[in-house]
């Protein structure tokens, strides 16, 4: 299974007396706030903002390693809503691998839940004609490593489940952080109640919209995509759904995602270029068949057999990347660290990473005997799992942008050879950038493959007269 590379830093803090005594005195301040382990010994205590996929498998992870862990979480309901406006969630074979690692008997749940996409045709097709363009294979570098088939799994079933795993004693509904205090030995959390509670850390896993990062860097607007997203369910079972996963249909300014998300469901995303609506209005399926009813029958069929309500619609934004990503004992994960676009289906699995990096770093405090009190060792663990992160999830979080742009400037090319040899380029370089989970490069993508993949991106931008350019990073 791959895993991530932890590199242990030694300690740069000598324990004199004085400092002994010190750490001596704040131990039993610790105790004082009531979480001991049965040994006796300080158990950490892990503070969550936001009940989320990240934030609950962040909990599952410090549950399962003896930790003392509180979940605050505004409204699962409001979780279960957004789940349903957004639509299934895609575990590519590092989420899975990660999930297996923190906990195996979760993850087979989880799997079960799901349906597995991986072992069927995926990539991207011409919108009006809907001959493939270009298609990815992701079963086999994940059965040569032995890592999970790539799956989609309904958000209601996956919070379910992880929740259920978890334990409602931990998960706190109805719990809104509105504010916090970080000084030398505690983080406090103030909820929208006015209850407080204490801990060593503060993880804000609380999304796009974080009251965390606001507090940590101040509030700063969302980036708009320039996209429109209308998402539909339908009971619709097309004659295909046997050899095809999932399938991106492009266009000019708009492309339409259609995937098998099992249970004789198909799920579809269309994405149009346009100012932000702000709220979701009415009349949603007869928009959309004047956007795409010129398009291949796999698309228009879609849209035909899913009834207007259940068509949503949302604006879609993400944000600049950040560093760092908190301060003291205070970080963030997942969307509240950096919110990505949804075109790669990588938002939820970047946070299931952060998830395990971020444990692991903190396995290194307890570890090693110190006094979880210490200030200075916690602010160096996040730090380390800032800094292993942010260079992974910088370069997907360019690639969504870069996406984007690449969709909105699609054409339909009349020479299929060059079709051909443009697709093959960027099918070859997308895959061993995103899906590239060689145990030798754990997590990490390949710098000269990237390099080669910029390189045809800006063929390609030249090719298209595209002057303002791919100004992602």
């Amino acid at each position: 299974m791959a895993y991530f590379q932890c590199h242990n830093l030694s300690n740069q803090y000598q324990c004199s007396l004085r400092f002994s005594q010190f750490r001596a005195k704040k131990a039993i301040r610790c105790e004082e706030r009531g979480y001991l382990g049965l040994d006796g010994r300080k158990r950490l205590r892990i503070l969550i903002a936001g009940g989320g996929v990240g934030g609950l498998v962040l909990a599952l992870a410090a549950k399962k390693r003896g930790y003392d862990v509180k979940v605050f979480e505004r409204d699962l309901s409001a979780v279960r809503g957004e789940g349903q406006h957004r639509g299934p969630i895609q575990l590519l074979s590092s989420a899975l691998a990660v999930l297996e690692s923190i906990d195996k008997d979760v993850a087979k749940r989880i799997v079960e839940a799901g349906c597995v996409t991986g072992n069927r045709i995926n990539g991207l097709a011409d919108g009006l004609s809907g001959d493939w363009f270009t298609k990815f294979d992701l079963f086999t570098p994940a059965v040569t490593r032995g890592l999970p088939v790539t799956q989609v799994i309904c958000r209601i079933a996956l919070q379910n489940i992880l929740v259920s795993a978890v334990g409602k004693d931990i998960v706190d509904n109805n719990s809104k952080v509105v504010d916090f205090a970080d000084d030398s030995n505690k983080v406090r959390v103030i909820l929208e109640d006015g209850r407080h509670y204490e801990g060593d850390v503060l993880v804000g896993a609380d999304g796009i919209w974080s009251k965390v990062r606001s507090k940590l860097f101040g509030a700063q607007p969302a980036h708009y995509s320039n996209y429109t997203c209308y998402s539909g369910l339908t009971n619709f079972v097309p004659p295909y759904v046997d050899t095809v996963g999932y399938r991106v249909f492009l266009g000019s300014n708009q492309y339409f995602v259609a995937s098998d998300v099992g249970s004789g469901k198909m799920q579809w995303y269309a994405f149009h270029k346009e100012a932000p609506m702000n709220d979701d209005p009415p009349g949603k399926k007869e928009r959309l068949l004047e956007l795409f009813g010129s398009w291949c029958s796999e698309v228009v069929t879609l849209i035909s057999e899913t009834a207007e309500d259940m068509i949503l619609q949302r604006d879609i934004y993400d944000r600049d990347m950040i560093y760092p990503w908190g301060i003291g004992r205070v970080t963030l994960l997942g969307d509240a660290a950096h919110p990505m676009q949804p075109n790669l289906g990588q938002g939820g699995c970047m946070a299931i990473e952060d998830c395990y990096q971020l444990i692991l770093e903190l396995d290194k405090v307890a570890q090693d005997g110190y006094d979880v009190c210490l200030s200075n060792e916690i602010v160096l663990a996040l730090k380390r799992y800032e800094k292993k992160r942010m260079y992974r999830v910088s370069i997907v979080h360019a690639m969504s942008r870069m996406a984007s742009k690449m969709l909105a400037t699609f054409v339909t090319l009349e020479d299929k050879a060059s079709c051909d040899s443009y697709s093959t380029r960027i099918s070859t370089n997308i895959f061993a950038s995103i899906h590239d989970l060689d145990d030798s490069r754990p997590w990490f993508v390949v710098k000269e493959k990237i390099n080669i993949f910029f390189v045809c991106l800006r063929f390609r931008e030249l090719e298209l007269g595209n002057s303002e350019g791919f100004n992602c990073w």
